[in-house]
C-alpha cells in the first residue's frame, strides 16, 4: 500500500513493549537505526587483479556516452535499451563488469543472486482520507507474488482478504483507493487465519528448508508498521521469518544512484522504462509491479540484499557488512503472553 508510505513514517517506533523483546534480527544485533545505507569502499588492495583497470577503463567510455549512444549499445548487445540515462548507464557498466569478471580469475561469485527466491509482499490496509494521529491501519489484503532468482520470472502467487476488527467498516476513501468492497473483508478471515494459510503456502514451497530466500517490500511501512501493529491488533508475536526484508527504493536509489523522490513505484517503473499493469493500491497487483522493478533490477547486475529488519520492536537498516543470510523457516508466531 504505497500512499501512506510518501506522507509519514512508522509511529511509536520506540515504544517497545516486553513482547517485542524478542523481536531481534539477529543474535549479534548487527543493525543500526533506520536510514539510507551506502556501500563502504572498497579496501586498498581489493582489486588489484588488471581485470578491474579495464573495467575502469570501459565505465570511463561508457561515462562519456550520451542517451542516444547508450540505447544504441544496449540494443548491440542485445540488452534491454529502455529506461532514463542514469538506468541505462548502470546497465551498461554491470554488462561489462560482468562479462570481463566471468573470464578473469578475479570471478567470485559476481552476479550470483543472494537467494533462491524473493517474497515480494504489498499489504493494503484500512484507512481515512485523513487518517488521525492515532489511528490503527488493520492489513486487508495480504499478497505474495514469488520469484524465481534463477530463471528471473514470477513463478507463483498468494492473496487472500482479511477481515478488520478494530474498524470493521471500510471507509468510503478506503474502497475507492484500495478497490476491496465492504463484502469481500466480511466474507474473508481474520488476520491470524490468514497468516496461517500464507506460513502454509510458504512450507509448501519449501522455503526456509530447502531453498534460501527472504522477502522484498516497496518501503519500510509493510513490514515496519502494517504488520507490527497488526500482530499487535491480533494478539501475536511478530513473525520471526519476517524481521528482515529488502526494502526496495533504498536499493534501487543505491544501485541507480537516483535521489530518493525517483524511488516511488511508479517513477522506478518509467525510469525503467516499463508502465504500471493492473490497478494501482490492489496489493496483488502492486506486489506484481514491484517484482518486476526487482526482476529488472537483478538482469541489470544488482545483487539484491536485506537491507532492513526489525529489532527488539524497532525498525532498523541492516548494514551493508552483516552477514548474508536467508529468512527462517516460516512458522506460525506464539500469541502474545
Amino acid at each position: 500500500m504505497e500512499s501512506p508510505k510518501e506522507t509519514s513514517q512508522p509511529a511509536n517506533k520506540s515504544s517497545t513493549t516486553e513482547g517485542d523483546q524478542e523481536e531481534q534480527c539477529c543474535p549479534n544485533a548487527s543493525c543500526e537505526k533506520n536510514g539510507d545505507q551506502d556501500p563502504p569502499s572498497p579496501k586498498q588492495g581489493d582489486f588489484s587483479d588488471p581485470v578491474y583497470k579495464e573495467i575502469a577503463m570501459a565505465n570511463g567510455a561508457i561515462n562519456r556516452m550520451n542517451r542516444d549512444e547508450m540505447r544504441a549499445k544496449c540494443v548491440e548487445l542485445k540488452l534491454d535499451s529502455r529506461g532514463v540515462k542514469d538506468v541505462l548507464r548502470k546497465r551498461l557498466k554491470s554488462y561489462y563488469k560482468r562479462q570481463k569478471l566471468m573470464h578473469s580469475t578475479a570471478a567470485d561469485g559476481n552476479g550470483h543472486a543472494y537467494f533462491d527466491y524473493i517474497c515480494v509482499v504489498d499489504f493494503e490496509a484500512t484507512c481515512e482520507e485523513n487518517n488521525p494521529p492515532d489511528y490503527l491501519h488493520e492489513i486487508i489484503e495480504f499478497p505474495i507474488v514469488l520469484i524465481h532468482t534463477r530463471t528471473l520470472e514470477i513463478v507463483d502467487s498468494f492473496q487472500e482478504y482479511v477481515k478488520p476488527v478494530v474498524n470493521p467498516k471500510l471507509s468510503e476513501f478506503c474502497v475507492k483507493l484500495t478497490g476491496i468492497s465492504q463484502k469481500m473483508v466480511d466474507e474473508a478471515k481474520t488476520f491470524d487465519q490468514v497468516l496461517k494459510r500464507a506460513v502454509s503456502w510458504l512450507q509448501e514451497k519449501e522455503l526456509g528448508t530447502k531453498y534460501k530466500y527472504t522477502f522484498l517490500t516497496d518501503g519500510s511501512w509493510d513490514m515496519g508498521k502494517f504488520l507490527r501493529t497488526q500482530c499487535k491488533l491480533s494478539q501475536i508475536r511478530f513473525p520471526q521469518f519476517a524481521r528482515k526484508w529488502i526494502n526496495i527504493r533504498k536499493s534501487y536509489g543505491n544501485f541507480y544512484k537516483v535521489a530518493r523522490t525517483q524511488t516511488k513505484l511508479i517513477c522506478m517503473l518509467e525510469n525503467l522504462g516499463m508502465q504500471y499493469d493492473g490497478r494501482p493500491h490492489s496489493g496483488l497487483d502492486d506486489s506484481r509491479n514491484i517484482a518486476r522493478i526487482a526482476i529488472h533490477m537483478l538482469k541489470d547486475g544488482c545483487q539484491l540484499r536485506v537491507n532492513e529488519c526489525m529489532h527488539s520492536g524497532e525498525l532498523r537498516s541492516v548494514p551493508i557488512s552483516a552477514p548474508i543470510e536467508g529468512a527462517l523457516a516460516p512458522q506460525m508466531p506464539k500469541k502474545r503472553d
